[in-house]
């Protein structure tokens, strides 16, 4: 077994394919160890080349609304009015602090999500 770091596109490529040979591998098996050690190495690759930007604030507020089966009139209870959960959603009014404090005891949206 030998292992590098994956400074390159071409690295990544060539350990992916190389993950995907050891599919299935038995745990503590050289294979095995092999196949843990690319998966940790292509992680950190992926997360130093391909980040994932933190979601719009109104996108993750709808998004926790779909998951629960909440309408605009159950937001108001966090937003403080059915006029106000318009204003908000339609982008036509930033969120308050006090706004952002109640969604994130009441919905459990992160609160670094909603300060964006």
């Amino acid at each position: 077994m030998y292992i590098k770091p994956i400074k390159t596109e071409r690295d990544y490529t060539e350990s992916i394919k190389r993950i995907e040979e050891l599919w299935g591998a038995e745990k503590d098996t050289p294979e095995g160890d092999e196949f843990d050690l690319l998966i940790t190495l292509v992680e950190f690759y992926e997360i130093k080349h391909f980040p994932i930007a933190p979601p719009d604030p109104i996108d993750a507020i709808k998004f926790r609304m779909e998951q629960m089966g909440m309408t605009k009139t159950d937001l108001a209870k966090y937003l403080g009015s059915q006029s106000r959960v318009s204003e908000v959603l339609g982008g036509r009014r930033k969120l308050t602090l006090k706004m952002i404090k109640s969604l994130y005891k009441g919905l459990k949206i992160p609160a670094e999500i909603l300060l964006a």
